[in-house]
C-alpha cells in the first residue's frame, strides 16, 4: 500500500485581532530550503505512483489532442504599417515563430492568401523564433513584443523562470538582424516604442512585484540612464503603458481593482510631461480612447461614476475635465466593457443576457453628433447560436476599413472574421482546424438555471455529445467555476475538451457571482463580505445538475484554478457530498495568510477584492470563515488533485502544499502535482501543456467514472 509523504509539523503562532492561529506548515514557504524541495519531489513521486494506472489513458488523451490539432499552422495576418504580421507553428516545435510579409501598398487590406498548409508565406521575414530563444531553458515565455512604427526595430521581453519578470532586448529588422546592446532586466510585460522609434517605454516592479514605475529608455543608450517618467506610490495600483490606436497619444494607465486613472502625452513630444485625464476618484473606473470627430481630437471615455454598468461619454482631448457629451447612457441590462476607436468607425464591446456582444457605429464626416443615441449610431452584430462569444481580435491599424473579430462557442471552433464596416459584409478568414472526425452536429450546448439560497438565478452552460448523453439520465460531469475579479467564463471551443465529451461526459460552467457574466452587480455581490455567494452559487449549480438527473454525486467532478481554486477548496469543505472529485489548479487556498502579509506579491492590491483583514476585524473573521485551509475538518472528502508551480508569483506553491498536508491530517488522501520549472500559467511549450492537460483530464475521467471511450 502506498504511503503519502509525511509533512513535519513545525508550529508557529499568528495573532490578529486577538485570534491565535497555529500554522504547522508555514515552513514549506522557503523554496530555497533543500528540505522543502525534497518534500515537493516526494509529493510528485507519490502522485505519480497513485496515478500510474492512468498512464495509458493519459497517453491516449495526449495523442487525441495532438492528432486533432493542426500542428503546422499560421494565424490570419494582421495589417500594421507597411506589413502583414502573423505567427506560425511547426509540427514538432513547442513555440510559435513570429513573421511578417510586406503589404502591396497603402490600400492593401486583403490579408495574404493562406493555402491551408500552414507553410510560410511568400516573401516571409522571420522576426522572432521563440524556439531559438527557448533553447537551453526549461521554461520560456514571451512578454513584450512590439515593432517600431517604421518597421525597422523589434523589442521583445523574455521570461525563462516563470516568475513573469521579463528581460527586454532590441533587434534590427534588416538583413543584419543585429541585436542591440540594450538589455533591460526585471520588467513587466507590455513595453512599447514611441511613434518615433527613438524611445522605449516600460514598467518595472517593486519588492511586492507590483508594476509601479514607468521608465523611458533611449534606444542605443545604457539602461542605467533611463528616465523615470511616473512612479505610483499607492500600493493598490498597477501601472501599464501604451499608445492610442491613432498613435496620437502615449498612455499611462494606473488601476486598482476598483479605481483607475489615465495620463496622456502628445506622442510628438515623447520627453514631455504626461497629464491626467480625470483625477482618480475612489471606486470610479474609466478607460480612454482617442477619436477624431469633426477634425478635432476627442476622447471617448467609458466610466462608472454614478453608472454601475458604465456609460460612454465624449470629451475634448485638450479639455478632458470640461463638458461631457453623452453618447451611451447607463443601462441596468447592459454592461459596457469598452470602446475601440478607428478613423472611420467605433466598436463597442458589452454584455447582455450573460453573453458578450459587439456593436459598430460609423463616425460621421461631421463628427460625433451631439444627440447620438445607441439606436442612431450602433448596430449590434447578430449570431445564430444560443451560446457564443464574440470580441475584437487584432485591430492595430487606425485607418483600417475592416474590423477583425474572434467568434467561438462550445461547439464552433475559434473563428476569425473581418467585418467590412461600410457594407456590413462578413468575410470568414479562418476557422480553427479540428482534424479527425470532428462533427459539430454531434455536440449540443444549452443553458440551465439554478436557484441560489437567496433566490438568485444562476446560469449554467452545458456542452455534451447528444448521441452519448441523454439529459435526465445521470452522466459523468465536469463542473467548472471561477467567480472573482469580474472575470467572465464565456462559451468557447477547446480541442482538449473533446476527450471528455467523446467519453460521454458533460462539461458545465457555473457562472457564479464574483464573475462578470451578468453585469457589474453580479461581481459586486460576489466579493468582500459577500464572497460566500460565489461558493453557495456553485453548490446550487451542482445541486441543480443532480436534482435534474443531469449527473449524480458519484459522477460529478469540480474544477477551478487560481481564485477558482479558492472556490474549489471552499466547496470541498462546505458540500463534499455532491462531488466525486475536486481538481484545483494553482489554487488560492490559504487566503487569510496571504492577504494578512503586505510583503507578499500582490497582497495590498488584493484588498479591494477581498477586504483588508489587517485593519478590519470583520473582514478577518469573514475570510477565516471560508478559507479552505482554515476550515479543513474531519470529513468524507472525495479524491482531490492540486496542481501548482514552484515559480508562481501570483498564487505561491506553498498554499496548495500546506492545504494538502492539512487535508491529510483530516484523513483525506489528496494528491499534489508541482511543476518545478513553471509559473502561474503552468508549463511552457504547447506539447508540454498538452501533456499536463492530458494528466489532469485522465484524473477527471477516473474520478467521474466516465466511459473509457465514446465509440
Amino acid at each position: 500500500m502506498l504511503t503519502p509523504p509525511k509533512t513535519p509539523k513545525r508550529p508557529i503562532e499568528r495573532v490578529h485581532h486577538g485570534d491565535v492561529v497555529v500554522d504547522d506548515y508555514e515552513w514549506l514557504r522557503d523554496k530555497d530550503d533543500p528540505e522543502v524541495i525534497a518534500h515537493l519531489h516526494e509529493e510528485n513521486a507519490y502522485t505519480n505512483a497513485k496515478t500510474e494506472h492512468l498512464t495509458i489513458l493519459q497517453e491516449q488523451i495526449f495523442e487525441e489532442i495532438r492528432t486533432r490539432t493542426k500542428e503546422t499552422d499560421l494565424s490570419v495576418p494582421v495589417r500594421e504599417g507597411d506589413w502583414w504580421y502573423y505567427s506560425r507553428t511547426v509540427e514538432g516545435l513547442e513555440y510559435p515563430i513570429h513573421c511578417r510579409v510586406a503589404a502591396a501598398g497603402p490600400d492593401d487590406w486583403e490579408p495574404p492568401v493562406m493555402d491551408g498548409s500552414g507553410a510560410a508565406l511568400p516573401g516571409e521575414q522571420v522576426l522572432l523564433d521563440e524556439n531559438v530563444e527557448a533553447e537551453g531553458h526549461e521554461f520560456f515565455a514571451l512578454g513584450s513584443f512590439d515593432v517600431s512604427t517604421d518597421g525597422a526595430l523589434l523589442l521583445y521581453g523574455v521570461d525563462v523562470e516563470g516568475d513573469e519578470r521579463y528581460t527586454i532586448r532590441l533587434r534590427a529588422l534588416d538583413d543584419s538582424a543585429r541585436e542591440f546592446a540594450d538589455e533591460i532586466e526585471g520588467t513587466a510585460a507590455g513595453a512599447v516604442f514611441d511613434p518615433s522609434g527613438r524611445f522605449v517605454f516600460y514598467a518595472t516592479v517593486d519588492e511586492s512585484w507590483r508594476p509601479d514605475t514607468i521608465h523611458r529608455h533611449e534606444v542605443g543608450a545604457e539602461a542605467s540612464g533611463d528616465v523615470v517618467v511616473f512612479s505610483e506610490p499607492d500600493e493598490r495600483f498597477w501601472l501599464g503603458v501604451g499608445l492610442t490606436r491613432s498613435r496620437r497619444f502615449l498612455v499611462i494607465e494606473a488601476g486598482s481593482n476598483v479605481t483607475s486613472e489615465t495620463r496622456l502625452l502628445d506622442a510628438s513630444d515623447p520627453t514631455g510631461e504626461f497629464s491626467v485625464v480625470w483625477p482618480r476618484k475612489e471606486g470610479v473606473e474609466y478607460d480612454v480612447e482617442h477619436v477624431v470627430a469633426g477634425g478635432r481630437d476627442r476622447l471617448l471615455i467609458t466610466h462608472n461614476d454614478g453608472a454601475v454598468n458604465f456609460e460612454l461619454v465624449s470629451v475634448a482631448a485638450d479639455d478632458p475635465q470640461g463638458p461631457r457629451r453623452m453618447l451611451l447612457p447607463h443601462s441596468a441590462d447592459v454592461r459596457i466593457e469598452g470602446v475601440d476607436a478607428f478613423r472611420d468607425f467605433v466598436a463597442l464591446e458589452y454584455r447582455r443576457e450573460g453573453l458578450p456582444r459587439v456593436a459598430v457605429a460609423k463616425v460621421p464626416a461631421g463628427g460625433l453628433p451631439t444627440d447620438a443615441t445607441p439606436d442612431d449610431t450602433l448596430h449590434e452584430l447578430a449570431f445564430d447560436e444560443e451560446l457564443f462569444s464574440v470580441g475584437l481580435a487584432g485591430n492595430p491599424a487606425w485607418d483600417q476599413p475592416t474590423l477583425r473579430l474572434g467568434y467561438t462557442s462550445f461547439t464552433t471552433p475559434s473563428t476569425v472574421l473581418d467585418l467590412v464596416v461600410a457594407t456590413g459584409e462578413r468575410r470568414l478568414r479562418k476557422r480553427q482546424a479540428v482534424l479527425g472526425d470532428y462533427d459539430a452536429t454531434r455536440y449540443a450546448q444549452r443553458r440551465e438555471w439554478a436557484t441560489a439560497t437567496d433566490g438568485t438565478r444562476i446560469p449554467i452552460s452545458l456542452v455534451y455529445r447528444h448521441d452519448l448523453v441523454t439529459l435526465g439520465e445521470p452522466a459523468p460531469t465536469l463542473l467548472y467555476g471561477y467567480g472573482s475579479y469580474e472575470h467572465s467564463i464565456d462559451p468557447g471551443f477547446g480541442i482538449p475538451r473533446l476527450s471528455l465529451l467523446d467519453r460521454g461526459m458533460v462539461f458545465a460552467v457555473a457562472h457564479v457571482r464574483g464573475g462578470g457574466e451578468m453585469g457589474r452587480l453580479w461581481y459586486e455581490h460576489g466579493k468582500k463580505l459577500e464572497k460566500r455567494n460565489t461558493f453557495t452559487d456553485f453548490i446550487a449549480a451542482a445541486r441543480h445538475l443532480v436534482d435534474n438527473d443531469i449527473t449524480a454525486p458519484d459522477r460529478l467532478v469540480a474544477q477551478g484554478g487560481s481564485a477558482g481554486g479558492l472556490l474549489i477548496g471552499a466547496v470541498a469543505n462546505l458540500a463534499p457530498k455532491y462531488f466525486s472529485g475536486f481538481l484545483a489548479e494553482v489554487p488560492f487556498v490559504d487566503p487569510l495568510t496571504s492577504i494578512l502579509d503586505p510583503s507578499l506579491p500582490l497582497t495590498v492590491i488584493e484588498w479591494d477584492e477581498w477586504g483588508n483583514p489587517l485593519d478590519d476585524e470583520e473582514v478577518y473573521s469573514y475570510i477565516k470563515s471560508y478559507s479552505p485551509i482554515e476550515n479543513v475538518h474531519v470529513n468524507h472528502y472525495p479524491p482531490i488533485l492540486a496542481v501548482t508551480s514552484l515559480n508562481d508569483t501570483r498564487v505561491l506553491y506553498v498554499e496548495p502544499a500546506k492545504w494538502v498536508a492539512k487535508l491529510r491530517d483530516a484523513g483525506a488522501d489528496p494528491l499534489l502535482k508541482i511543476e518545478m520549472a513553471a509559473g502561474h500559467g503552468g508549463v511552457s511549450g504547447r506539447y508540454a501543456a498538452w501533456r499536463e492537460r492530458a494528466f489532469a483530464y485522465a484524473w477527471v475521467i477516473d474520478a467521474a467514472g466516465a466511459h473509457p471511450s465514446g465509440e
